[in-house]
């Protein structure tokens, strides 16, 4: 079967469970990165649009439209939703291939089932989620309530559009809650579709409403907004820190923080007769999504005693990986997603060979003829602890090679970061992995194998990389929720 996008592609802000156009009628330009070709004009919403999309998602909030609607009744909503997103899974993956420059094979293969399963996911554990009874004795009764905490609204990254979107909606809405959501403005397509599907599906208007836009102007409108009870972001560290500075200069909403990351991927001496596995484990971790992943393995600290044999096998697969068209199912590469993008990748690039690193593999644009931003995956080595490929985050095909003498050692290297996002161990000794695993500082740590975990299990960072609360799981629902007590005297 061969996907055909809608037609029209939605471009306007959808508020009020209708498209509409920007107040002021300005729009701003999405570009294909794999080809730099113009796909549309995005309705530019400012602080007006805001408002009118706050408002809607409030007064569905009042009105008990979906904030009252019976737990199992909202379920059987979003099951539809999630009925329509697998009838429309073909259409929805070519759009999220074009406007990101994603494989196709990575948006069928993962980032819609991975979409599709958290909203089922939630959707199942809208009713199943309890409050609970103290024991309060023979005179009184305690009733401790999860209440919708009131209109939300979810800032995103443009890495992983649909699949972040899910993250943010599937327990935000299963809880019966609105949302007003600030696509990322470089990939705006499958959010706008998403949100006429969930109209289709029986969300009453004003529960998701989708204002596109500029960070600072639109992200910052929603930020500041006094009748935004909760923000939850994922982006960058610098973009975060604006977000609490947004809630302390107005309603001092939650934020929840979802940030960067610099995660470290140990390989111990006794991989020595796996390394050919653990290389191809490492090199996904590093390279999938084109590095761009807040959770990429871009340190990989091998034992000094396998670093170069280790190296060999990842310098292989990594002039292996077909870098292309995105649309064909053959490439495992894809582009990165601005120009921008590209000059920042290749200038760490560019700064660690100055500062005496080797690049093994990669380290130049490719396809220029094609007028999109493609950079290979690139293999460093020979780097030293305080250059910046090995301590900032790089958001690109980029993996460094550092070699430790002991577990020691390993764990101090990795620690030695600003981050704390996630980490992969790989070793066969039980009590090295489960040592490794304890001190390494980062949300989630996976061993054997390089994982954000699954939709059961909380995912969030530590230190910089984190603030506020966790996406998936169960505990996804508590920032979505306030906690009331109800102590009755009985008489």
């Amino acid at each position: 079967m061969t996907a055909t996008l809608p037609d029209p592609i939605r471009t306007e802000a959808y508020i009020d469970g209708r498209f509409v156009p920007a107040a002021s009628g300005e729009t701003f330009e999405s570009i294909n990165p794999a080809t730099g070709e113009h796909l549309g004009d995005i309705a530019a919403c400012g602080p007006g649009d805001v408002d009118t999309a706050v408002a809607s998602a409030r007064r569905a909030f009042d009105s008990g439209s979906w904030s009252r609607m019976h737990p199992s009744e909202r379920k059987e909503v979003l099951l539809r939703l999630v009925a329509l997103l697998e009838e429309h899974a073909e259409e929805l993956a070519l759009s999220e291939s074009i406007d990101a420059g994603k494989p196709i094979t990575d948006c069928r293969g993962f980032d819609l089932p991975d979409t599709i399963g958290t909203m089922r996911w939630y959707a199942e554990a809208a009713d199943k989620v309890f409050g609970k009874t103290t024991p309060a004795g023979d005179g009184a009764l305690g009733i401790i309530v999860h209440e919708p905490i009131g209109v939300v609204g979810a800032v995103l990254p443009w890495n992983f559009p649909l699949a972040m979107l899910a993250w943010k909606l599937g327990p935000a809405l299963a809880a019966g809650n609105p949302v007003v959501v600030k696509p990322p403005e470089l990939t705006t397509l499958t959010t706008l579709r998403f949100a006429e599907l969930a109209t289709e599906a029986g969300l009453p208007a004003g529960v998701l409403n989708v204002v596109p836009g500029l960070g600072h102007v639109t992200g910052k409108a929603l930020g500041l907004h006094q009748d935004v009870d909760v923000i939850s972001f994922t982006g960058s560290n610098e973009i975060g820190r604006e977000f609490l500075r947004y809630s302390a200069d107005s309603n001092l909403k939650n934020v929840i923080l979802e940030m960067g990351g610099k995660s470290p991927q140990i390989v111990t001496a006794d991989n020595a007769d796996r390394l050919q596995q653990v290389a191809e484990d490492l090199a996904e971790a590093a390279f999938g999504n084109m590095g761009q992943n807040c959770s990429a393995g871009s340190r990989i600290l091998v034992d000094a005693s396998i670093a170069e044999e280790f190296v060999g096998h990842l310098v292989t697969l990594a002039e292996a990986s077909v870098v292309g068209d995105p649309q064909d199912p053959a490439t495992t590469v894809g582009s990165l997603i601005e120009e921008s993008a590209l000059a920042r990748v290749a200038g760490y690039v560019d700064d660690a060979k100055a500062a005496g690193a080797s690049v093994r593999s990669g380290g130049e644009q490719v396809r220029a003829d094609s007028g999109g931003w493609f950079y290979p995956p690139t293999v460093v080595t020979d780097v030293t602890e305080d250059m910046a490929i090995a301590r900032e985050e790089i958001f690109g095909p980029v993996v460094v090679v550092m070699p430790f003498q002991d577990i020691d050692d390993a764990i101090r290297i990795a620690n030695d970061t600003i981050y704390g996002l996630a980490a992969t161990v790989w070793s066969r000794d039980i009590d090295d992995a489960l040592r490794l695993a304890r001190s390494v500082r980062a949300g989630t740590v996976s061993v054997n194998g390089y994982s954000e975990g699954d939709i059961t299990t909380p995912f969030g960072g530590y230190r910089q990389s984190g603030f506020g609360g966790r996406d998936n799981g169960l505990e996804a629902f508590a920032q979505y929720t306030e906690t009331k007590t109800i102590f009755i005297n009985l008489h």
